[in-house]
């Protein structure tokens, strides 16, 4: 039996199909005897780079949500100018260009590294486009996922998550990683892509193609050789339950009547429509800096009206739409408002900081807002994200109304779980960003496999933070809600609501799941297994305790 951190709940059984890099030793070995000069080595790698480049946008353009936002800026990688100039300086020097490659990709992995923080994630965005450039320049097929004969579990290393948005889910029951953290950025596409997930397994390596397993994705457990029969009727019993789940239509509610608001996290129209059509009450997180990922210039009002005046009207006057303004920065930069050469910009001017040295970005963004609500006829709330004192939420707030909008703020930095109560005495509501307040509480990197025990919303201290923010929501009458991906996990969210989270906001392939487990608890075991989980001292035994309250136990 291994264990590692659960990230989508579900069973899967399946024989083990291995990632792994897949270019052969004997082509690198014939490209490297060519011995080209400086002129044709980069012309072979800007050829590269095209190809790689347009592969990746190509399967973008096919995609939506945070897949078509993991491709994108993927492709954007392959294409950095800073990364063929580190290859082009090795080239001149004499390397050859598989080596100058290498040593150049070595080199931005390791700033980003030091970095730390949602930089460090991209490390992983480097090391894919460094095997897809080689693949290409030795004349092999890309590495990345194999695609199996039959249904099996697909076990990595890790996952680019260029190769997870890809997934054919029909042939991919579940995806097992040895490391990557609950909240990077191949598990979000998991979430999105709703197939079973459990990441930084110990030992998982260790198991060869074919091994049979089981996995289930709410326990972490991936059982080698499970009896098959056994097996079998776990698989099946999943498979009916998910079928029941499919039959939720919402709204969702506690057994005994609490109302409970979910959302859908969009990027785009396209998500926004898609999430429209599902069993959700609008939106809680629309990230709308992902509209814009490559653009160069600011986008005039006009141009951000009509993108924000898409999602509003896929969801009417209705269902609330929440907005977030540009987080931009750190793992997300944008070329018209992001700082080059920070040296951690993680901790960098990010999210509302930006508008500290470039006022009139926000407002312009705030404008357009205002001008797609007129347009649509609908009420959006407005939130601003790395919120880290009450009077950035004030100012923030002031300035939000100035339009004749409502204003909240993210609570993703501990100060501000600390000071929630104060900052509600300036806004009309919080939305509590897990990814970020759990990386920035735990002070541990997202992407280091090694501290995935850490990048974990069950940490007690994150959920004492939770705690804390939704009590002074319940002194206030102010809604709090949460948007990060812990809204995702059915178990948490049950435990979320007793402490008081009023909505949660997650991708539309969970929506069901969580309004399904919340409608099978009463509030007070809600509250009991919010309770149990502030009572525990590591993560793991948080979930066993809140798992062991919602069964009765």
């Amino acid at each position: 039996m291994l264990r590692g951190t659960p990230v989508v709940p579900g069973v899967a059984y399946g024989p083990v199909v291995v990632a792994t890099s897949g270019i052969s030793p004997r082509a690198i070995a014939e490209f490297e005897q060519l011995a080209l000069d400086e002129e044709a080595a980069l012309e072979a790698y800007d050829g590269a780079v095209t190809l790689v480049a347009d592969r990746l946008a190509g399967r973008a353009e096919k995609a939506s949500g945070t897949a078509a936002e993991v491709l994108t800026a993927t492709a954007g990688l392959a294409r950095d100018k800073g990364l063929r100039s580190a290859v082009a300086k090795r080239v001149r020097a004499g390397d050859p260009l598989l080596e100058a490659l290498h040593a150049g990709v070595d080199q931005f992995a390791d700033l980003f590294t030091q970095m730390g923080g949602l930089m460090a994630e991209r490390v992983t965005d480097l090391r894919d486009i460094e095997k897809r450039l080689t693949a290409s320049l030795v004349g092999e097929a890309e590495p990345g996922v194999p695609d199996p004969e039959e249904p099996s579990v697909l076990v990595a290393e890790d996952l680019a998550p260029a190769d997870t948005a890809g997934l054919d889910v029909t042939r991919v029951r579940a995806l097992v990683t040895e490391k990557g953290g609950p909240t990077s950025h191949t598990a979000i596409i998991a979430r999105q892509l709703g197939i079973p997930c459990v990441v930084a397994v110990p030992g998982l390596m260790a198991l060869a193609a074919g091994t049979s397993v089981l996995v289930d994705g709410s326990t972490g457990e991936v059982e080698v050789d499970p009896d098959q029969e056994k097996a079998a009727q776990r698989v099946e019993s999943a498979a009916a339950a998910r079928e029941a789940l499919e039959r939720w239509t919402g709204p969702a509610r506690t057994s005994d009547g609490t109302r409970v608001k979910l959302l859908a996290n969009v990027a785009d129209g396209d998500s926004a429509r898609a999430a429209a059509s599902g069993p959700v009450e609008g939106v809680g997180l629309f990230r709308t800096e992902l509209c814009f990922l490559n653009r160069k210039d600011e986008p005039s009002v006009a141009e951000q009206t009509e993108v924000y005046a898409e999602v509003l009207s896929a969801f009417g006057e209705d269902r609330t739409v929440v907005v977030r303004t540009l987080d931009a920065g750190s793992d997300k930069p944008i070329a018209f408002a992001t700082l080059e050469g920070e040296e951690n910009p993680a901790l960098g001017v990010r999210g509302l900081r930006l508008s500290i040295g470039n006022p009139g970005l926000l407002e312009r963004q705030l404008y357009a807002i205002a001008a797609a609500a007129r347009q649509t006829s609908t009420t959006p709330w407005v939130m601003a994200p790395m919120v880290a004192t009450v009077q950035e939420a004030a100012e923030f707030a002031e300035q939000v109304r100035s339009h004749g909008l409502q204003a909240g703020v993210m609570i993703e930095i501990p100060s501000a779980a600390l000071q929630a109560h104060k900052m509600l005495e300036h806004v009309d509501f919080l939305s509590i960003g897990t990814n970020d307040l759990t990386q920035y509480t735990m002070a541990a990197d997202r992407m280091a496999s090694g501290l995935a025990h850490l990048t974990d919303a069950w940490q007690p201290a994150v959920l004492a933070l939770i705690a804390i923010s939704a009590e002074a929501g319940k002194q206030a009458g102010k809604p709090v809600g949460v948007c990060g991906e812990a809204a995702a996990d059915p178990a948490l969210a049950a435990a979320l609501v007793g402490m008081g989270i009023t909505s949660l906001s997650m991708a539309s392939a969970a929506v069901r799941t969580v309004g399904a487990q919340l409608s099978s608890v009463s509030m007070d075991m809600c509250e009991h297994a919010a309770e149990a989980a502030l009572a525990q001292e590591d993560p793991m035994a948080a979930r066993d305790a809140v798992r062991g309250v919602l069964q009765g136990g």
